[in-house]
């Protein structure tokens, strides 16, 4: 499941994620996973996915 988040937010944004992202990613349960595929829709900058992963 995270590798195919990883390519969602990949095609999202253009470009690799920075690591200490990629490393909070690779740390959520499958649940927040979950959330974070349908939250991902929303996103429009790597600021929404850091603002959205503090948030957890």
């Amino acid at each position: 499941m995270v590798n195919a988040i990883f390519r969602q937010l990949r095609k999202r944004f253009g470009q690799e994620l920075p690591q200490e992202i990629r490393v909070l990613v690779f740390g959520l349960s499958l649940a927040v996973l979950e959330d974070l595929s349908e939250a991902l829709l929303d996103f429009t900058s790597v600021t929404d996915l850091q603002a959205w992963l503090e948030a957890r």
